[in-house]
């Protein structure tokens, strides 16, 4: 009789560092102290798609199918799923006064309702491009559209690649494709293209793609990486420095220099919170029954953040007795944002909110 072998043991320092990812992503929608803000953007994006890269393994590589498959199961399907809830009821939240056309982002834009015509473009959108879904409920949609592109074309060039083995072996594959994204994505600021297929142009799935492959390289070698609070400090510090210069993180109009820079601050923050979720992990407690929770559901923080912000606008427009329409004000009431510490209400219902709203449907839903 053979025995049935051991579980892999779950990696909690992973979910951990995913669980503190989301935290700050949530805290960089809040409009806080720029230097802050500044210093989450560097490197909160990169997180999620190393931590992604850090679980692609040869077995993926050898079913290609089966990965596929469950790509499109945990991103494209639920994408789809709640970009067409939001636009569903897009229309009805301007009748209740959750949206209105007075207020809008920092820029000053505003949304609107929409005719019919725009629906349906919006829903074809949604299905056929991964686009479309509500700029002002929806905005953080976009990485799940990237991540899926980045895991589906890293392994089509995984597998193409890793089969010269004669010429490449298993890093060096990582490294042409680290570099061509990096490369591609020079290419694309230089002469200002875009993958017209990808909505939003791609670059973002040129970022994501390096990082990807350096979390396949950092679960080959992660013992080679040492961790030490000197690193981590100096890591922090060297952060700091580039979000008071100004450095960029994974935005849309990113300049020749992020190419130089985006990588290292990327990979330094993961390093930073990697080491800070490994501490964490081995003191069992409440705070770390609390991260890896956080980060083995980040699915309903991305998609219910922003609803979760309109309870904290609406203790801040009474604060201030501010003009109730404000509600509709994306992401957060902009007065006094990087200064009154509402930043941190809004982290709070951010991350807590949905969090607490799906363990109590679970608990019902369990129940019958």
């Amino acid at each position: 009789m053979t025995a049935t072998p051991p579980a892999a043991k779950r990696n909690t320092s992973i979910s951990i560092c995913k669980g503190l990812a989301i935290i700050l992503m949530v805290m960089g929608h809040t409009e806080g102290p720029h230097l802050l803000v500044n210093f989450i953007y560097l490197f909160h994006m990169p997180l999620f798609f190393i931590t992604a890269g850090y679980f692609f393994g040869k077995r993926h590589a050898a079913q290609p199918w089966q990965f596929c498959v469950k790509r499109v199961k945990g991103l494209y399907v639920p994408f789809v799923k709640w970009s067409v809830f939001f636009l569903i009821i897009h229309n009805l939240l301007f009748k209740v006064g959750i949206l209105n056309e007075m207020y809008g982002n920092w820029n000053g834009g505003v949304t609107h309702p929409y005719t019919l015509r725009v629906m349906l473009q919006r829903l074809v959108t949604i299905v056929t491009g991964m686009g479309g879904y509500d700029e002002f409920l929806a905005g953080a949609f976009w990485f799940f559209r990237a991540l899926l592109v980045v895991s589906i074309v890293f392994l089509i060039l995984y597998r193409t690649l890793d089969g010269r083995r004669r010429w490449l072996t298993a890093d060096a594959t990582l490294g042409v494709i680290a570099a061509g994204a990096l490369a591609f994505a020079l290419v694309k600021i230089e002469f200002g293209l875009k993958i017209t297929t990808l909505v939003q142009g791609g670059i973002r799935e040129c970022w994501g793609m390096f990082f990807f492959a350096f979390g396949v390289f950092y679960r080959r070698h992660e013992a080679r990486f040492r961790q030490h609070w000197a690193l981590t400090a100096a890591y922090a510090a060297l952060l700091l420095g580039g979000a008071a210069l100004g450095l960029h993180g994974m935005n849309l109009t990113p300049k020749a220099y992020d190419v130089a820079t985006l990588p290292v601050t990327g990979i330094i923050g993961f390093l930073m919170t990697h080491h800070i979720a490994t501490a964490i992990d081995r003191h069992p407690g409440r705070l770390r029954s609390l991260l890896c929770y956080c980060g083995d559901n980040t699915l309903y923080v991305f998609v219910f953040h922003i609803c979760a912000f309109k309870v904290v606008t609406a203790i801040k427009i009474m604060a201030y007795g501010l003009d109730w329409h404000q509600i509709g004000t994306h992401m957060v009431v902009h007065l006094n944002s990087d200064t009154d510490g509402f930043f941190l209400l809004y982290t709070l219902a951010g991350t807590a909110l949905p969090l607490l709203c799906h363990r109590l449907y679970r608990r019902l839903t369990t129940s019958r």
